[in-house]
């Protein structure tokens, strides 16, 4: 009996200085800051066990966080309101280390960021697939896409660098925003009967984008209900879509076999399909068949000639599996700071993701306190909140420091970076204008007719 109530008596006695320790261990805590619990029991002369026991407690009543708040590799704790002003107090310190770039500077680094600037070209297929990544998501007329975008920013651009990246699944391509005739025909019978709505015309220019498959979270699902592709498009190309729909991803034979359609009229139908945003196929070569006449009709000798259809398989582009919206918000900002560096509203004029610019603001706000990226003011010139990528800003303040050298580079009309009127002064150019635009040291100095191509290898 003497043994046991020594015992409860050395419980009862380490239970009170468990008690004693804990408000001491909270007093130092609200006025420390970030510490380990060693360094906490070096300061108050306890165990660091004993430290250790009554920060567990205080994290199970919701008073103290633990993790690496500055850096060390041991286990830091911090109180919790004492933590979110220090966290304030970082994010206004380190808005305010950066002086905003006049637009021209920010377009000038911008030629560099997006490699088309002289000197910072790409190189081979891991170049051609990097330029993807950064353009992924982006919307540009199918025809420009080779000669006038990619080819600006790979040297010695090879097409069939980029035919297997599509072959081995690495990336994909096809029409993401709704063409609009489609959503005509998602209206009331009296508005899909009236004469003249509009159609689903095959055409050269047809908006389309690639997506890395790997980070594709960004794609939010495209679900067609019965009858969507109602009104819009011919009855081959309806006819085509069912057939896709039913067996899956097909050959151009298998197609004309199944449809018992002619071939010509197969090519119009899935034209067609492309330009609406209901498919997509295994290679790049397959869209290359649909856009140059002189495949279609057979035409071309030698090193010129090349097959009439592709050999890749054709499937239906849309997915109608459920999707985290706010994962999804968070990897479209991840898209616009790869493609940017830095993104403001102002930046979206020309970008057809289905969001709002105030849900994204919200995913970057987020993202900013997660430490992925900086707010601030870095581009000056324009209101709201701007946010950037730690490695853009520590660029683009390098960039500030570089003398006017009258660099000059020229772009299509087309070009991603095509923003006079949006982020450097100017009258807009429309992407399908056909001019090219002339920056000098970030400015915008000549428009003219007249596109030229960059000749790509066949």
């Amino acid at each position: 009996m003497t043994e046991m109530a020594d015992i409860v008596g050395a419980r009862h006695d380490a239970s009170l200085r468990d008690d004693a320790v804990l408000p001491l261990v909270r007093g130092w805590l609200a006025s420390l800051g970030p510490v380990t619990a060693a360094g906490l029991g070096e300061t108050v002369l306890l165990p660091a066990s004993e430290i250790q026991s009554a920060l567990l407690r205080l994290e199970a009543e919701g008073t103290v966080l633990r993790g690496q708040f500055a850096g060390a590799a041991e286990t830091e704790w911090c109180e919790r309101r004492l933590l979110a002003r220090i966290h304030r107090l970082t994010l206004g310190v380190l808005r305010k280390q950066i002086e905003p770039a006049t637009p021209a500077q920010f377009m000038c680094w911008l030629l560099r960021w997006q490699h088309v600037a002289p000197g910072t070209q790409l190189t081979g297929e891991r170049g051609v697939l990097e330029a993807i990544r950064q353009l992924q998501g982006f919307e540009a007329p199918a025809n420009s896409w080779e000669g006038q975008i990619l080819a600006r920013r790979v040297a010695t651009y090879d097409p069939r660098a980029l035919d297997r990246l599509c072959l081995t699944g690495a990336v994909g391509w096809g029409r993401l925003s709704p063409h609009p005739a489609t959503l005509e025909s998602t209206g009331d019978a009296a508005t899909r009967e009236k004469p003249g709505s509009r159609r689903v015309v095959p055409s050269s220019v047809a908006p389309i984008t690639f997506f890395v498959r790997e980070e594709a979270d960004w794609m939010l699902p495209h679900r067609i209900a019965p009858g969507d592709t109602g009104r819009g498009l011919s009855h081959a190309a309806l006819q085509v879509f069912e057939f896709l729909r039913a067996r899956g991803a097909s050959f151009f034979a298998d197609m004309v076999r199944g449809t018992g359609r002619l071939k010509s009229e197969v090519e119009t139908a899935l034209w067609e399909l492309v330009a609406a945003g209901w498919v997509t196929a295994d290679g790049f070569d397959n869209l290359r068949a649909l856009l140059d006449p002189k495949r279609r009709a057979g035409q071309g000798r030698g090193r010129a000639a090349r097959p009439r259809h592709s050999t890749g398989r054709w499937s239906l582009l849309f997915s109608e599996e459920g999707s985290d919206r706010t994962r999804a918000l968070e990897a479209i900002c991840g898209v616009l700071l790869v493609r940017y560096g830095v993104v403001f509203r102002e930046l979206l004029a020309r970008e057809t993701f289905p969001v709002k610019w105030r849900d994204l603001l919200i995913a970057l706000r987020r993202l900013e306190d997660r430490g992925e990226v900086r707010g601030g003011r870095f581009v000056d010139g324009f209101l709201g909140e701007q946010f950037a990528l730690p490695l853009a800003v520590e660029s683009l303040r390098a960039m500030r420091r570089i003398p006017a050298s009258e660099e000059t580079v020229t772009l299509s009309a087309a070009d991603p970076l095509n923003l006079v009127g949006i982020v450097i002064p100017g009258e807009r150019v429309p992407t399908l204008s056909g001019k090219l635009i002339t920056f000098r040291d970030g400015t915008a100095v000549a428009n003219r007719p007249g596109l030229a191509k960059v000749e790509v290898g066949s």
